[in-house]
């Protein structure tokens, strides 16, 4: 078997990876279907970029908190949870497509995003403990990142197909189902791999020391302590240009079905950065690979928002694709070795959380910067923090031990 596909030998990690799939497929489906509804309806960039704000928002307010769940409380339960309540936010969408009632879909993607909130942190300290921290945990991350390609090659234009031929309601009845379908695949996973501390009380006092330990785990950590700011700055600038693809590709590109083809070149970069992404994170220091990624996606990202045509904008979006997962596959990779399994999932919650912010301070620029100045403005600054966030890499992410164990 391809070195790529190594942790797929592990049945509950090939459950865990198919759930993921279809979950994040049916979202994906609704990320162009959402955003171009309301901006059709509005013709307002601040009330389409609202829609990034709603997302993560609750990663904001329930990160913390959602750290400490996934520490105490048994992940294959919490997994399972999240994702029928995701079915239910999701299906409180339809609600909201009648004239007047817009807002219904503004607390309804709150709603889905505070259970994503409570299921990220337990996937990604439940992988580790799953598969190892060694060369099958470089396979499982390299998946994840080819998986999210996939959807975004495949749901980025089939949304927008699907969009214009059976409006957003089909959509969202898609999404809701694909929750459930994961939901079933977290059941059929075993409890062996969880690693989560046997708490027998959850009061106010106990989850404070549970976060007050975390933070102090992250800090004591030299690679995670300075990866943390990097990805901060990284996601910040993704952020605003990310608030203004949608009006970006319906305006400059011709419309919803351009720019669900501009989704699919975003996720053929994904694809192609996969199988590159496996092999470097077992060979090559992480601060140095994440300032040649960064600095990689800075140029594509301009090359990507000066570009006038589909033909010149798909090259750019794959680039952007490719370095840009890459980009995440990284600190998520090292963080998860570095750490301890039984306090991952809240230092996990300290990165969701300020990458909240940050994506939640770029997501209100990037829409305000483009109608005061233009899309060429937010692509230059963009591209610049970005640089500035590769060169903080290079200068203060310490090396790490890459040949570790196998299995946890």
């Amino acid at each position: 078997m391809t070195v790529v596909f190594w942790a797929l030998r592990i049945r509950d990690f090939r459950l865990l990876w198919a759930g993921g799939l279809v979950s994040s497929f049916g979202s994906w489906l609704l990320t162009l279907a959402i955003p171009t509804h309301i901006f059709l309806v509005t013709g307002s960039l601040r009330a389409t970029g609202l829609t990034l704000a709603a997302e993560y928002l609750p990663l904001l307010v329930l990160g913390p908190v959602a750290g400490v769940a996934a520490d105490r409380w048994d992940r294959r339960r919490l997994m399972i949870g999240t994702n029928l309540f995701c079915a239910g936010a999701v299906a409180a969408m339809l609600l909201g497509t009648a004239p007047g009632r817009y807002w219904v879909l503004y607390a309804a993607l709150v709603a889905e995003n505070a259970g994503v909130v409570l299921y990220t942190p337990a996937w990604q300290a439940r992988t580790p403990a799953i598969v190892g921290t060694g060369p099958l945990l470089s396979s499982a991350n390299a998946l994840n990142s080819a998986s999210s390609g996939t959807v975004r090659l495949i749901g980025g234009p089939l949304g927008g197909v699907l969009l214009a031929a059976w409006g957003a309601r089909w959509l969202i009845g898609i999404d809701a189902l694909s929750y459930l379908l994961s939901a079933a695949a977290m059941f059929m996973t075993s409890a062996a791999g969880r690693e989560p501390e046997d708490h027998q009380t959850t009061t106010a006092g106990a989850v404070a020391r549970d976060l007050v330990r975390g933070a102090r785990v992250l800090c004591r950590q030299p690679v995670a302590r300075a990866l943390l700011p990097v990805t901060v700055i990284f996601l910040a600038a993704n952020a605003s240009l990310s608030a203004v693809l949608i009006p970006f590709g319906l305006e400059r590109l011709g419309g919803s079905e351009h720019t669900g083809f501009l989704l699919a070149g975003l996720g053929v970069g994904y694809l192609l950065g996969a199988p590159v992404i496996r092999p470097l994170l077992d060979r090559v220091q992480p601060g140095r690979l994440l300032a040649a990624a960064l600095t990689a996606t800075a140029a594509a990202y301009y090359a990507l928002f000066t570009s006038s045509s589909l033909r010149t904008a798909l090259p750019a979006a794959m680039a952007v694709g490719t370095f840009g997962s890459i980009s995440l596959v990284i600190p998520q990779t090292a963080m998860q070795r570095v750490i301890p399994n039984p306090v991952l999932g809240r230092v996990s919650a300290v990165f969701l959380t300020a990458e909240a912010a940050a994506t939640l301070a770029g997501a209100a620029a990037g829409p305000v910067l483009a109608q005061a100045a233009s899309l060429t403005a937010v692509a230059a600054a963009a591209s610049l923090v970005t640089l500035a966030a590769a060169g903080l890499a290079q200068l203060t992410v310490r090396p790490v031990a890459l040949a570790l164990s196998t299995r946890g």
